[in-house]
């Protein structure tokens, strides 16, 4: 099985999304010129070149292709070649529009955009086979090509008449009888009983509130239909080219996919990420994204797209001021990217992205977007061969689940206040500030490594799950979890008692006997910390030991913060500064300590390997206290003692070594 190291060789690739096909040919010398003062290895091509390669049914236009694939071989940069899938052209829904996707009203979306495709559609499928199928044949001996992208951002959903036959079929392998799926669907209630498979449908507009099981069933059915879509275009290109890994990116927390499985199923992982620059916990959020990414490759990911200014799609865009584009780079690399790309080279002149960013802006060669790009290049060429293919470990993993998600998401929930991602960036960011390093993992994965694992609120466990969770405390760990944990099983079927009746017994929960969600403006009182968004009427078992209670209203004196052993139960959402010092506490308490002591606010170190990565997210200089010795890898200068770090300022530093012995050292020794 090949990976990104074998593109990589020692380099972080750096480039980004090439849509030539926008531009003159004679533009294409010079940005090849560009590319290469940048510092550009690597470009992606043909993702949205589906009519320009085959502009009727079975013409194949792939002259254009070919001059630009032997320019960037000539020129010593690598191509990721990109089946062009997501963007079928007008004449395949004219003369096919079975293959539009519609609504769950029942409204076809029509071409002019992109994403337009059913997954569902037998004939999208074989075209999709067919232009995948011709462009590997052609280039899969071209010394350009380093790796395939298997279509962009899968993100369809499909309610129409071919989706529903699949979603039928879909039922049938996952519940085999429809006793099975009534029981599943709990369609006694009602009057929702299926006696024949044919009066299945997708989910569509409905009077009142939607069958949840349903719901849930066709979220995984949406993921699984585009799964298929992927893995059916990367096994054609794998059997021309077995030796290149393969990869598709994933959007940022996107609730369509369950991004666990489709990792399993990829070579090389690799994420979209645009932070707001005005967001002043971006930086947070570009963490998450990475630890998380970083959790699925299982090591090394690729940064497949980022904006090297602003993005169109906001209300208000703004531009990422002097300096962020370089630091939020840097935060990916030390979060264990190996590959740090943009959408894309050159600024668009026209069409529905023009104003989004590129490499390259509409203000050229002088504008600051590429100055700064060339800048970040020289210096990514700089550390690569010392930082690719390292790891950045973590104690603390924190549980997520896309099942989970999509389970607590349905419409006649206690709170449309709880969100499942809201609350896993809250507990993130609450980590994150306490200078903790944290992994992420499935509910169901080996547990063993960590010291820690927390879990904000995973709404439906399977029974394999909770038996993890036991066994991870069984056997030492410490197991913090938040509320709305274990409620329902994996067909959203509510447990006995509202918790699963092991994990209440594994946090010294007796009784839970009401959630009070709580009003936007309204907090829950305890002796130790305001708690918001939640709340709970618990009853503590004799041997665990009540941490906090709440002070007055119907709760008064039951427990907020329950701990039984190494334990730990949160019935409410504590402020963020005390959520941060709790979790600062209890990961101290099992041992789990921050990658450097003392750090500023808006400072964040990282261990990447030998490396250790320190980034000031702040627009004021700070003095960061380092212990020891060590060498500035960006500046090739001396580091003792203390560090000062301008605005958006980075170092990465390596222990030990004094500058004048670099030439000693073969990459990897120190």
């Amino acid at each position: 099985m090949t990976g990104l190291a074998d593109v990589t060789r020692g380099r972080i690739l750096f480039g980004g999304d090439y849509n030539p096909e926008q531009w003159p040919e004679e533009v294409w010398a010079e940005d090849i010129r560009l590319m290469k003062a940048a510092g550009v290895n690597s470009v992606t091509l043909g993702v949205f070149s589906w009519s320009r390669l085959e502009p009727r049914p079975g013409a194949r236009e792939f002259g254009w292709l070919d001059r630009l694939m032997d320019l960037m071989h000539d020129n010593g940069i690598g191509v990721v070649l990109a089946t062009p899938t997501s963007s079928p052209p007008p004449w395949l829904g004219r003369l096919h529009p079975e293959t539009l996707p519609r609504d769950e009203d029942g409204r076809t979306e029509w071409w002019g955009g992109r994403q337009h495709f059913s997954h569902s559609s037998a004939a999208y499928r074989r075209y999709a086979a067919a232009i995948t199928e011709d462009l590997a044949a052609r280039y899969a001996d071209h010394p350009a090509l380093t790796m395939w992208h298997i279509n962009n951002e899968y993100c369809t959903y499909d309610y129409g008449d071919e989706a529903a036959v699949r979603f039928r079929q879909w039922l049938r392998r996952r519940h085999g009888t429809l006793d099975a799926l009534n029981s599943a669907w709990g369609t006694a209630f009602w009057s929702q009983g299926y006696g024949d498979w044919e009066e299945i449908l997708p989910p569509r507009h409905a009077h009142y509130l939607k069958n949840p099981g349903q719901v849930l069933d066709f979220r995984r059915f949406t993921s699984d239909m585009l799964l298929e879509c992927c893995t059916a275009e990367r096994d054609i290109v794998r059997r021309h080219t077995p030796h290149l890994p393969v990869t598709t990116n994933f959007m940022p927390l996107w609730s369509g996919q369950d991004a666990w499985r489709w990792a399993r199923e990829e070579d090389v992982v690799s994420v979209d990420l645009y932070p707001d620059p005005r967001d002043p916990f971006g930086a947070q959020h570009g963490a998450l994204v990475q630890d998380l990414t970083r959790s699925q490759a299982r090591g090394p990911w690729m940064l497949m797209e980022q904006a090297a200014g602003p993005v169109n799609w906001r209300g208000v865009n703004h531009p990422k001021p002097r300096g962020l584009n370089r630091l939020w780079s840097f935060q990916a690399v030390a979060r264990g990217a190996d590959a740090v790309c943009y959408f894309q080279w050159r600024q668009s002149r026209q069409g529905a992205e023009k104003f989004h960013s590129g490499m390259v802006s509409h203000a050229g060669e002088q504008g600051r977007t590429y100055q700064e790009v060339k800048q970040l290049g020289a210096e990514l060429a700089r550390i690569g061969g010392q930082v690719t293919d390292s790891h950045t470990p973590a104690a603390i993993a924190v549980l997520h689940d896309w099942h989970s998600w999509w389970a607590s998401a349905h419409e006649g929930r206690l709170s449309t206040r709880v969100d499942h991602a809201q609350i896993l960036t809250v507990w993130h960011r609450a980590l994150w500030q306490a200078h903790l390093a944290t992994d992420f993992a499935h509910p169901e994965h080996d547990l063993g490594a960590y010291r820690l694992v927390v879990v904000p609120q995973l709404y439906a466990l399977t029974d394999a799950a909770v038996d993890n969770l036991l066994s991870y405390v069984r056997d030492g760990g410490t197991l913090v979890c938040g509320f709305l944990t274990g409620v329902a099983d994996q067909d959203d079927r509510v447990r006995p008692g509202g918790m699963d009746g092991r994990l209440r017994e594994l946090l010294g929960i007796r009784t839970l006997h009401e959630w009070w969600p709580l009003d936007e403006d309204e907090t829950a009182a305890t002796d130790a910390f305001g708690g918001t968004l939640w709340s709970e009427e618990i009853e503590a078992a004799e041997d665990a030991t009540i941490e906090a209670r709440y002070t007055g209203g119907e709760l008064d004196g039951l427990p907020a913060v329950l701990r039984r052993g190494r334990a730990w139960y949160l019935s409410t959402l504590p402020e963020p500064h005390a959520l941060r010092a709790l979790l600062a506490r209890i990961a101290s308490g099992a041992g789990v300590r921050p990658v450097l002591d003392g750090l500023p606010d808006g400072v964040e170190a990282v261990r990447r390997g030998d490396l250790l990565f320190v980034l000031n997210h702040g627009r004021e200089p700070v003095t960061v206290p380092l212990p020891g010795r060590h060498h500035d890898l960006l500046t090739g200068a001396p580091v003792e003692d203390g560090l000062t770090l301008g605005r958006y300022g980075v170092a990465v530093l390596r222990p030990g070594a004094r500058p004048q012995e670099d030439h000693a050292l073969a990459p990897g020794a120190w």
